[in-house]
């Protein structure tokens, strides 16, 4: 049985969108309302987080099957941050059900490596999820803020930011730590190339989560891909420029 809270409203193509890393599908609120006049709109709770309960092992692969249960056919998939490392991995598994991929402040890999520099640092991740369990409120204002960092407007952006996150529940212990476990190990960058759909991708050029050197890197594996990059923006394209992110979407 799938537990996971899915809100839907709208009519038009199916669009599913996937929230980040210890985040909830409210965050899409500032936005839901004007896509549903163009989309029937699938608005998911990650598993542990928001409304949605956790499920075990929490493992990527648990994740994308129970986010694959709830898919309509012919779909556009979008994902945020970890959200958009789940799309990929979505639109691998389910190439005819999903129709475009949509990739928003997305990475194929969150950490650096030796061959890969424009990642964070693992220590970085895991010192976060031990704050996390020290002060979460604290800890998770910190990390809407560092979302924020670079953006033009980062007080009125952030206000909205924490005003949509704190309407719900904190996530799941459990569930954040096999997330962030997620963040620390995954790495797309071998995947992209069996990428059949066509992908657009969002990204602040300001943004300090994923570097936008990574939207490049992967706009450039992908041969049917368009790049939007957003001036003077942070992890939060979709807060900091609504109506040119709406835009893109729709001439997509």
């Amino acid at each position: 049985m799938n537990n996971l809270h899915v809100e839907s409203l709208g009519s038009g193509r199916d669009l599913v969108l996937l929230h980040g890393w210890a985040m909830h599908s409210g965050i899409w609120n500032s936005i839901r309302d004007q896509l549903a006049l163009t989309y029937r709109l699938h608005l998911v709770d990650l598993p542990g987080h928001g409304f949605s309960p956790p499920c075990e092992p929490g493992t990527l692969e648990q994740l994308v099957e129970c986010i694959a249960k709830i898919l309509p056919q012919d779909c556009i998939v979008g994902g945020w941050s970890l959200g958009g490392q789940i799309a990929v991995e979505l639109a691998l598994r389910e190439t005819l059900r999903i129709r475009k991929l949509v990739l928003i402040s997305t990475t194929p890999c969150f950490t650096k490596r030796d061959d890969w520099q424009w990642g964070m640092d693992a220590k970085q991740l895991q010192l976060f999820m031990e704050n996390l369990q020290r002060n979460y409120k604290l800890t998770i204002n910190r990390f809407l803020t560092l979302q924020m960092s670079g953006d033009q407007d980062v007080i009125a952006i952030l206000a909205q930011l924490r005003k949509h996150f704190f309407e719900r529940k904190q996530p799941d212990p459990h569930a954040l730590q096999k997330t962030l476990e997620i963040l620390q190990t995954n790495d797309l960058r071998d995947k992209l190339g069996a990428i059949k759909q066509p992908v657009l991708l969002l990204h602040g050029e300001n943004d300090v989560i994923t570097h936008p050197t990574a939207a490049k890197w992967m706009h450039q594996q992908l041969p049917q891909s368009k790049l939007i990059m957003f001036p003077h923006c942070g992890h939060a394209p979709f807060l900091s420029y609504p109506e040119q992110f709406i835009t893109g979407l729709n001439e997509f």
